[in-house]
């Protein structure tokens, strides 16, 4: 490791890229201890201490804490990551979005260009319903979350919150830009690994009072641990496809004829369907405690966790968003007309409908694989909590989030230092080029 470590340092671009990246992820994490004005805190930490388990609770573990801050990144990165969502499937439902993305970098740009704007009109109008929630939200004792409601506030929070946001957005472009990894899911995991330091502190403070003994806290480290170790081997795993290209003789050259595969990851989705699910599951609890209405809570009840209607209803959930997300970003018929248009063609099967009706065989089987390591993983962490107390951010999303990121970025860490290997074995350009001459010179 410390080796591994000397190496990076040695490299001065992955070396300025760690530390940009480092710099961006402190400027965002100090811009979250910036209050918004208007609001009384106190009040407003007392309503989360109430909340815990609603969809307040979840925004604010993505935000790293600055809801319960209320802070000028109260709405951080989640609407980039929302405009990034429905960019993505309109460029793939809306034919003129699809025709936009196929003019290459000119087309990209422009895409990439209403993304911002999409951003833009979503925290706004995120801003807007945040600022009127706050003026009705009151804690348990009646005290007025809101220091002085009115039009004033409500102005104030759209702006400060909007700016923020994209704030956030330019942080995030940068990172990915100059820096080492993604940058919005850079930020995502920066704020769920923030609310680890006192997840632990109140673990020891639980086996302190006796709450949790020590036999409880050996069970609950072993079971993270494998589920550390399963989600990095399931993120890492696919089906690879065998793919054979015809060769083609042009001139005296022979191209073609070499083997190779398509590879399929089991999990496509990736996290999308966790986030989407526990978004729709919480709205049941988060309705019924702005609307005291016997009927509307006795259904947030029933859709607690520790419910079994509860544990269905996330299941299918996961379920329907992992084929519908798989179903709208990879589509077979034109991975099957790539291949055909190249040379290329699965052994023993036909181009054309038949490849892309194998693949679409394959890719059902394979996201049923997925869609059921997903539910094993949230559900699973959410029967400890609910058996143990453990606090949210323990929950199989976060861990999904979190060791996926940074199994992506462990792996751009490693494709640098593979490069820097290559180029130090082989040699620079210019010793390159003066054994080319001397080679020359001797013959």
């Amino acid at each position: 490791m410390t080796q591994l470590f000397a190496n990076i340092m040695r490299i001065p671009d992955l070396r300025n890229r760690i530390l940009f990246t480092l710099a961006m992820l402190s400027v965002w994490r100090l811009g979250i201890f910036i209050p918004s004005p208007g609001v009384d805190r106190i009040a407003l930490g007392e309503f989360f201490a109430s909340n815990q388990g609603t969809l307040f609770g979840m925004y604010d573990m993505f935000t790293g804490g600055a809801l319960e801050q209320f802070s000028v990144f109260v709405l951080g990165i989640m609407p980039y990551i929302s405009a990034s969502i429905i960019m993505q499937l309109a460029v793939v439902v809306v034919p003129q979005m699809e025709r936009i993305n196929k003019e290459g970098q000119t087309g990209k740009n422009k895409v990439v260009q209403y993304t911002r704007l999409l951003t833009i009109a979503i925290a706004v109008v995120q801003s807007f319903a945040i600022s009127l929630t706050l003026e009705q939200m009151k804690t348990s004792g009646g005290v007025d979350i809101v220091i002085a409601a009115g039009w004033n506030f409500r102005l104030m929070t759209a702006v400060t919150m909007t700016a923020g946001s994209c704030f956030v957005m330019w942080l995030g472009e940068q990172i990915t830009e100059r820096g080492i990894g993604n940058g919005s899911s850079l930020i995502i995991t920066g704020g769920i690994l923030a609310r680890m330091p006192s997840g632990v502190m109140n673990t020891f403070q639980k086996l302190k009072i006796g709450d949790l003994n020590l036999l409880g806290l050996v069970l609950l480290l072993a079971f993270m641990f494998g589920v550390v170790a399963f989600i990095t081997f399931m993120e890492r795993a696919q089906r690879r496809i065998p793919i054979q290209y015809a060769k083609r003789v042009v001139g005296r050259r022979v191209y073609g004829g070499q083997a190779t595969h398509l590879p399929l990851k089991i999990n496509i989705a990736g996290v999308i369907p966790p986030i989407f699910a526990s978004a729709v599951m919480m709205f049941p609890s988060t309705i019924g405690s702005f609307y005291p209405h016997p009927i509307v809570q006795s259904i947030g009840s029933m859709f607690q966790p520790g419910r079994w209607i509860y544990f269905v209803a996330y299941v299918a959930m996961i379920v329907f968003f992992a084929y519908f997300y798989t179903a709208v970003t990879f589509n077979p018929l034109d991975v099957a007309d790539n291949l055909r248009r190249h040379g290329g063609y699965v052994p023993g099967i036909r181009p054309g409908k038949q490849t892309s009706d194998y693949i679409d065989y394959l890719l059902t089987r394979l996201t049923a694989a997925g869609a059921t390591y997903l539910a094993l993983v949230c559900v699973l962490p959410t029967l400890l909590i609910t058996e143990y107390g453990i606090p949210f951010y323990f929950g199989g999303t976060s861990l999904i989030i979190a060791v996926g990121v940074t199994l992506d970025l462990v792996s751009q860490i490693e494709a640098h230092l593979l490069t820097h290997h290559y180029d130090g074995v082989i040699g620079s350009k210019k010793q390159r080029s003066r054994r080319r001459r001397r080679g020359f010179d001797d013959s």
